[in-house]
């Protein structure tokens, strides 16, 4: 045979043929699957793509009329860091805190993140008031974007345990018998974009912050009551949220009134501002998974991410091309008895080999004795002992040798009768 003509199989060494992926192509599998198997891992911590937070309600992500995703942008647009608390542990973070509760939210939820913001920043809560449905098919057909409502009615909060007695209430926007129209600090005024329904409130130690001309309160500070202490940050009720939401956000008129109102709580130019969902049923509890991504465990996971990273280049800029193993299990009797010896010896079933082995050993003395093929197990033994007897008085019977063997349980014992029977046997056979 040629050595032209020896091709394939390369022996149990040497070096495997030449890779069917080039450098560059294994190295951006390896890159592009360590990005995203990142990206899933940060999905899952931090709950991003995985469910939809624009469902049409009165909340930062709503874009319908009674969101408030357009102040977050006009916010984000004059230079405050915009954050979408999705924990309660987001609430403590400094700056304002904008909460939009539901109108059947609890009012000890609401009180209790109230209560603990009066030390770290200044509150806005702002009430609901609208009912609303999502965009009908021919609406949706005609244009209507992800998160557009209908505003089917109004609804009055009920929070009972937060500021009791503060209390809202919901009516006709001409009760004077002119359009709505606010007036805000600073001289600002304008108008209200529903000309039917308007939301006012009223009760003990608040502060007129936005009226209406008729003088109901549309927004109004909340004084410093039993349970709060002088010098905390300050906490500001809007009553109607179409002051504030992207049903009023859509006029040039409420865009002044969020900088004067956000200057009158103290908030500066770059100040953060946090948006609460924990209330609106958005809010996702930490795991040890969301804390890897969150300081001060940032750190240790970027550099586990490092160390895995120089594990993999250095894996991947390794000497001269891999070395083929040889096979799992070699080739020949002498290797099959040994694979087997050590499948017995990892199993322990030794109690195993001792009927099989004496039962080998009577066939081939029967064989070497010219025994009859026919005889029964017990007469082929008698028959091996006569003739032991006759040549050898004074040695152990085989069958007492295989009885002992085929009784033995423990390895010592199953080598000391297989010597002993396979040393008869060579008596008997030379």
């Amino acid at each position: 045979m040629s050595a032209g003509a020896v091709t394939g199989y390369t022996g149990g060494s040497g070096t495997a043929a030449r890779n069917p992926f080039s450098r560059t192509a294994a190295l951006a599998i390896v890159v592009l699957g360590s990005l995203l198997f990142i990206l899933l891992l940060w999905m899952l911590a931090t709950g991003r793509g995985f469910d939809d937070t624009n469902d049409g309600q009165a909340h930062v992500d709503g874009r319908g009329l009674n969101g408030f995703a357009a102040m977050a942008a006009y916010l984000e647009a004059r230079g405050h860091p915009i954050e979408r608390a999705r924990s309660e542990n987001a609430l403590d973070d400094p700056g304002l805190l904008v909460l939009t509760p539901p109108p059947g939210a609890e009012g000890e939820d609401i009180a209790r993140i109230v209560g603990e913001r009066r030390e770290v920043g200044p509150t806005l809560v702002i009430s609901p008031k609208w009912v609303a449905g999502p965009a009908s098919e021919a609406q949706q057909a005609r244009g209507a974007k992800s998160g557009w409502v209908n505003l089917a009615g109004t609804v009055s909060p009920h929070w009972e345990g937060f500021l009791d007695e503060v209390w809202v209430e919901l009516g006709a926007v001409d009760a004077n018998g002119q359009a709505a129209r606010w007036r805000g600090p600073d001289g600002l005024s304008g108008d209200l974009p529903d000309r039917d329904k308007l939301a006012w409130g009223g009760g003990e130690g608040l502060i007129p912050v936005v009226t209406e001309m008729d003088g109901r309160v549309l927004a109004a500070i909340v004084r410093e009551s039993p349970g709060f202490e002088d010098g905390h940050y300050p906490l500001v009720l809007v009553f109607e949220p179409d002051l504030f939401d992207n049903y009023g956000m859509a006029s040039g008129e409420s865009a002044p009134l969020v900088d004067a109102l956000l200057r009158n709580m103290g908030v500066g130019p770059s100040d953060p501002v946090t948006f609460d969902l924990t209330l609106n049923g958005h809010g996702r509890s930490r795991n040890l998974l969301t804390l890897a991504f969150m300081p001060p465990f940032l750190s240790v996971t970027v550099c586990l991410l490092l160390a895995a990273a120089f594990a993999g280049w250095r894996a991947f800029m390794r000497f001269g091309p891999p070395a083929t193993s040889g096979p799992a299990i070699a080739y020949g009797k002498r290797a099959l008895v040994e694979n087997t010896a050590g499948l017995v010896r990892r199993s322990r079933r030794f109690h195993l080999l001792g009927g099989p082995y004496a039962e080998r050993a009577r066939e081939r003395l029967a064989r070497a004795l010219g025994l009859s093929r026919h005889l029964d197990p017990e007469r082929t033994e008698a028959a091996i002992d006569r003739a032991l007897a006759a040549r050898l008085p004074e040695d152990e019977p085989f069958s007492a040798i295989a009885a002992r063997l085929r009784a033995a349980r423990r390895p010592h014992e199953i080598l000391q009768a297989a010597r002993a029977l396979h040393a008869l046997e060579r008596k008997l056979t030379r």
